[in-house]
């Protein structure tokens, strides 16, 4: 792939091979967003009779409405990755977005493929039918959207890398034992300190319930716990884990052989995941549910919490680190 994309480029030509990926982005945004949008109609297509969804119109269609807007973000975010005017962006503008976009993606590129082979495997992936519950959603529905965010994930993430490749790549070149202990060193230990500190709640929660103990789960959450249940868990203590240790890694300047780019990639993804997610469960929380067996329990709202507060803590790290070298390294010459 070969693309004229630096600070100094005055004009940007955009090879067939990203203008096929950034196609490929904003048409996997349409199934969801063409979901959404006939929700907000009032259509029932992919919702059963007898679902919770039917129950607070209001709400769901306020809901649906925002998360319209996020979908389009992305079509937004691709047509800013492969744009003229996109090199004009300033970087927080940008880094942000994706940051989101990363953190909200990656658990369902990671977990809906283990989800199916679980499947494949043997275990059940439905809910349990209980006393008075009714589907969800419709099987498919889920295929189709999470086969859509996995495209946007893989498709929105090659843009972004050669984006930031060729627009920031010198920021994170070299290895760990390379880097200066700068004046915001300090700073960045205390952080990272404070981060794995606050994670070891959310982090043993995630980890006893994956292992099938129920201890601070909603009594309609524990009874509803499937193989699904299970993969996502795991997945959310992988996150956790990686989003620490790129943390830890690049404040204390650990792993000294590993090249920068690796603890970056690890705080920058596992961050993003356990904030936006954390904050997404939170949120969803605070929308009420009818049934009190459903209501997140308040060692679950800590969970989310205290993902939230570490996600933002090692994003922050990632900050002090571009903000230190930015003002070190060389800017490329034109």
């Amino acid at each position: 792939m070969t693309q004229s994309l630096s600070p100094t480029a005055g004009t940007v030509v955009l090879s067939p091979s990203r203008r096929v990926v950034r196609a490929v982005a904003v048409a996997a945004c349409l199934p969801y967003l063409g979901l959404k949008i006939a929700w907000i109609a009032g259509s029932h297509v992919g919702i059963p009779d007898g679902s919770s969804l039917l129950e607070h119109r209001t709400t769901m269609a306020v809901a649906n409405s925002v998360t319209v807007l996020m979908d389009g973000a992305v079509i937004v975010l691709a047509l800013v990755l492969t744009r003229p005017w996109g090199l004009r962006t300033p970087a927080w503008l940008l880094a942000f977005p994706v940051w989101v976009a990363t953190g909200l993606l990656a658990p369902i590129m990671a977990g809906f493929p283990l989800q199916l082979l679980v499947k494949t495997l043997g275990a059940s992936g439905h809910r349990a039918a209980g006393p008075g519950r009714e589907p969800f959603l419709d099987a498919w529905v889920f295929g189709v959207v999470y086969t859509g965010f996995i495209v946007q994930g893989l498709s929105l993430g090659a843009l972004f890398v050669l984006y930031a490749r060729d627009r920031w790549g010198w920021l994170w070149r070299g290895r760990v034992w390379e880097l200066p202990r700068g004046a915001v060193g300090p700073a960045q230990r205390a952080t990272a300190v404070a981060a794995a500190v606050l994670s070891l709640l959310p982090l043993a929660l995630h980890l006893l319930w994956a292992c099938g103990g129920t201890a601070g789960l909603s009594d309609g959450r524990a009874a509803d716990r499937t193989a699904d249940f299970y993969v996502l868990q795991a997945v959310y203590v992988v996150f956790l884990v990686a989003a620490v240790t790129g943390g830890w890694l690049i404040a204390f300047r650990r792993g000294r052989a590993l090249p920068v780019k690796v603890p970056l990639a690890a705080a920058w993804v596992g961050s993003g995941a356990v904030a936006c997610w954390g904050g997404w469960l939170s949120l969803v929380s605070l929308g009420g549910v009818d049934d009190i067996a459903d209501r997140p329990t308040q060692l679950m709202n800590l969970a989310y919490a205290g993902e939230v507060i570490v996600g933002i803590l090692v994003a922050t790290i990632g900050a002090y680190f571009f903000a230190e070298r930015s003002a070190r390294a060389p800017q490329p010459s034109a």
